[in-house]
C-alpha cells in the first residue's frame, strides 16, 4: 500500500509539473509580451535556416526564448515558411504574433532581389515584380526613360548601368528607389581607371559599357570575353558591321532561341548586321568580368568567331578560316 501511495503521489507530482511547464510554455508563446521593448527591424539573410532566424530574432530581443519559438514553428509546420528579407516588428508581441508576422509577410518591409549578369532592363523590371517589390511597367519606364552621366557623357537610358548583384529592396519601392542602389553599385564596381582605359581604346566610357553588354550576351566562358572584345574593337576600327546576333535578339519584341534570315534584316538601329558601329545603347547589364574585358581586350587580328559548343568559341582572322570553323562547329 505504501508503494502504491508513493507511486500515486509521484504520478500526481509529474502531472502537476507537466501542467506547470505547459502553462509556462503557453504563456511564453501566447501571453508574454514584453518583447520587443521598442519597434525593431531584423534582416533575415538569404539561405537562413529557421534556427538562424530564431537566433537573429533573439539577438535583437524580438523574442525571449529560441527553444519555445522553434517548438511553436515545428508544431505549426511553419519552419520553412519564412522568406528572407527585412522585417519590422512593433513593440510588445507574443511569440505567436511574431511567427505569424513572419510567415504571412505582415512584418516584411524589404525582400532580397537577385539581378543576374546579362539581364536586360525589362527582365529586371519583371524580376522586381515577381519578388513583390512593385509593378514592372513603372520600373521599366524609369530604367528606359532616364539617363546618367558616365565618364562625362550622358547616357540615353539606364540600360547597362543596373549592376547585377543581390539587393535588399523595400517592398513598394518607387522606380527611383529601385534603380538607385543598382546604379550606385555600377559606379562602385567600375574600375577606377575605366575612363583612361576607354580613351586609350578610342571609345567613350558609355561605348565601352555597350561593348561589355555585347560581350555579356555573347560569351559563354571567362576566357572568351577578352577575345570577343578583340573582335569587336577590330571590326569597329575597320568599319565592318559587328554582326552580333545578341543585338538582333534585343531588337525583337520577344526572345527567340534561333534567329531566322528575316530577323537579320529587321529595321532597327540595334541591327548590327545592317548598321555599322555600336548599337545606340547597351543591350544588357554586364557584370564586372565583361566590363573588364571591354576595357582590356585581347590583342590580335581576329575578326570572326563562332560558337562551337561546350562553352567554347572559335576565332578566326580571315573569312575563309571562319567559314571552315562554321562548317566544323555547326554541321
Amino acid at each position: 500500500m505504501k508503494l502504491l501511495r508513493a507511486l500515486a503521489i509521484a504520478a500526481i507530482a509529474l502531472v502537476v509539473i507537466a501542467a506547470v511547464i505547459g502553462a509556462l510554455m503557453l504563456y511564453a508563446v501566447f501571453g508574454e509580451r514584453s518583447h520587443p521593448a521598442t519597434a525593431t527591424q531584423v534582416i533575415v539573410a538569404r539561405g537562413s535556416s529557421f534556427a538562424q532566424v530564431a537566433r537573429a530574432l533573439a539577438d535583437v530581443d524580438v523574442i525571449s526564448n529560441v527553444t519555445t519559438f522553434r517548438l511553436l514553428a515545428r508544431l505549426r509546420g511553419e519552419e520553412a515558411a519564412v522568406r528572407a528579407g527585412e522585417y519590422r516588428f512593433p513593440p510588445h508581441l507574443s511569440q505567436s504574433d511574431v511567427l505569424r508576422a513572419l510567415v504571412t509577410g505582415g512584418a516584411q518591409v524589404a525582400t532580397w532581389v537577385t539581378v543576374p549578369e546579362g539581364f536586360t532592363a525589362a527582365q529586371i523590371a519583371q524580376r522586381l515584380e515577381r519578388d513583390g517589390v512593385g509593378a514592372a511597367p513603372g520600373f521599366l519606364r524609369e530604367f528606359m526613360g532616364r539617363g546618367i552621366v558616365v565618364g562625362g557623357v550622358r547616357t540615353k537610358t539606364l540600360e547597362g548601368y543596373l549592376f547585377p548583384s543581390t539587393y535588399l529592396m523595400p517592398l513598394g519601392a518607387s522606380p527611383q528607389q529601385a534603380a538607385a542602389p543598382m546604379v550606385a553599385q555600377f559606379f562602385k564596381e567600375l574600375p577606377s581607371d575605366a575612363s583612361a582605359r576607354a580613351r586609350a581604346l578610342r571609345v567613350t566610357l558609355p561605348q565601352a559599357v555597350t561593348i561589355a553588354s555585347l560581350i555579356e550576351r555573347e560569351a559563354k566562358s571567362e576566357v572568351d570575353r577578352p577575345k570577343i572584345a578583340e573582335v569587336i574593337y577590330n571590326r569597329l576600327r575597320l568599319g565592318m558591321p559587328l554582326q552580333v546576333d545578341a543585338t538582333i535578339e534585343y531588337a525583337l519584341p520577344e526572345h527567340k532561341a534561333q534567329l531566322s534570315f528575316a530577323d537579320l534584316k529587321i529595321d532597327s538601329p540595334y541591327n548590327t548586321y545592317t548598321h555599322v558601329g555600336l548599337p545606340p545603347t547597351p543591350i544588357a547589364n554586364p557584370g564586372l568580368p565583361s566590363l573588364e574585358a571591354a576595357l582590356r581586350p585581347s590583342k590580335g587580328d581576329d575578326l570572326y568567331y563562332v560558337y562551337c559548343g561546350n562553352d567554347v568559341h572559335v576565332f578566326a582572322r580571315t573569312l575563309a578560316e571562319h567559314q571552315a570553323n562554321v562548317a566544323r562547329c555547326l554541321h
